[in-house]
């Protein structure tokens, strides 16, 4: 019998759990600890920043699909990883053993590394659910006596389409509101060019989200690093191509979202072989630790270089669907490892973006996500924001019912020729 624990369920933990759990033998063990015995669909904190959703549309109580798919759900923070006691330590003292350690954590927002950034301070967030309702709390303030909007990306964040996706949302229902005109908004972002997104744009994004921030009036500074915010102000440097400071900017602001940069959270990081400087988990090409062969990375917390240098450092998004060609590679070289094979399977990091913009939106399909390409499109319409709004029902129903996948999904995947396994 092996033991596979599950560190993290988020996107990446709760599908991995599921399809590990399919994978492996009827006799073998799999648990997943997480800080919270609930869910939350992350895509959608934007909308729960502008009340277009509550807390409860989008958060999932995991314990009766855990507990359907025979899964042992442990509700505790993670103290410390010890990979070579082969253990997870928890805050309290208890310790749960594994034969094999699948790390999906997610990142630690580094809110502190900028002075008053975040919820703590004087800027909004959309990376979790606690945070999308403290935001909304704030919008709804910030509409009774409106002002300039600041939302963006600041140096070293790895995750832009939310920016986007949320910058666009605020300015769709302050036209709903009627208060557009007079609220002046600007995009800040450490991207050296609007469509970046830390892949080097995809397709035609460039032009896309150019026009897009055009028609709806919004600025933008590009190469921006963010030195502080404070109430009432923002200062930013941009930087030129060289860079060196261009010009600096004292931003006015009434209300703000921006995304912070991440790292590997406390429980991993600092782990000799095991982590980068950073804190993010080392993998090779079958998501195992090249130190520890019985620890997997999938999603955020793995370590990925940036995708070439620019001005300002930007990270490389880990997008949903690249995130979900991780889960299975790892749930069938898992398979395979507790059978006495060796593992085989290879992610393709292929990648469908869906950025929802409240009334219409921009899609991206990259294969694979890090250039160069076999598949490099980018499209935009109306269409956009009703996919989105079906893909959370549909998302949202799969961890409900202890699914990681459907006949219809993978039916649709084969036409359009996206796939989660390169081929042999």
């Amino acid at each position: 019998m092996a033991k596979i624990v599950v560190l993290g369920a988020g996107l990446g933990g709760v599908i991995a759990a599921y399809e590990i759990r399919k994978a492996l033998r009827p006799e073998d063990d799999v648990t997943v600890i997480n800080e919270n015995a609930f869910y939350q669909f992350v895509p959608s904190n934007p909308w729960v920043l502008v009340g277009w959703r509550e807390r409860e549309d989008i958060v999932v109580d995991l314990v009766k699909p855990m507990k359907k798919r025979h899964i042992e759900l442990v509700v505790g923070k993670a103290e410390r990883v010890e990979p070579d006691q082969k253990r997870v330590r928890l805050a309290g003292g208890r310790e749960v053993p594994y034969d094999y350690l699948v790390i999906a954590t997610g990142p630690e927002l580094a809110f502190d590394e900028i002075e008053g950034l975040g919820p703590l301070g004087h800027t909004q967030s959309v990376c979790h659910i606690d945070h999308a309702v403290q935001a909304n709390k704030a919008f709804e303030a910030f509409c009774k006596d409106p002002g300039p909007v600041i939302v963006g990306a600041v140096q070293g964040a790895s995750c832009f389409g939310p920016a986007y996706e949320t910058l666009m949302i605020i300015e769709t229902e302050l036209r709903r509101r009627k208060i557009r005109d007079r609220v002046p908004m600007t995009y800040v972002t450490s991207e050296p060019y609007i469509g970046h997104l830390g892949l080097d744009g995809v397709g035609d994004t460039k032009s896309l989200l150019e026009s897009e921030l055009r028609e709806r009036h919004i600025k933008w500074i590009t190469n921006a690093r963010v030195i502080k915010a404070e109430p009432g102000k923002m200062t930013v440097e941009e930087l030129g191509d060289d860079g060196n400071v261009k010009q600096l900017h004292e931003l006015p602001m009434k209300f703000s979202m921006m995304l912070p940069a991440f790292r590997g959270v406390d429980a991993v990081r600092g782990i000799d072989g095991l982590t980068n400087p950073r804190g993010f988990i080392l993998t090779d090409k079958h998501q195992r630790n090249p130190k520890y062969p019985e620890v997997f990375g999938i999603g955020v917390c793995i370590a990925i270089p940036p995708i070439g240098k620019t001005p300002v450092p930007v990270g490389v998004p880990k997008t949903g669907f690249m995130i979900e060609s991780m889960v299975t590679a790892t749930a069938e070289n898992l398979g395979q490892i507790v059978r006495g094979k060796a593992p085989t399977h290879e992610a393709t990091w292929n990648a469908i973006c869906l950025a929802d913009f409240g009334d219409k939106g921009v899609a991206f399909v990259a294969q694979p996500q890090i250039p160069p390409r076999n598949v490099n499109w980018s499209g935009s319409g109306g269409w956009v924001h009703t996919a989105k709004v079906g893909f959370e029902k549909y998302f949202i129903g799969k961890v409900k019912a202890g699914k990681s996948e459907t006949f219809y999904e993978n039916a649709v995947l084969g036409l359009i020729k996206t796939h989660k396994i390169k081929a042999d």
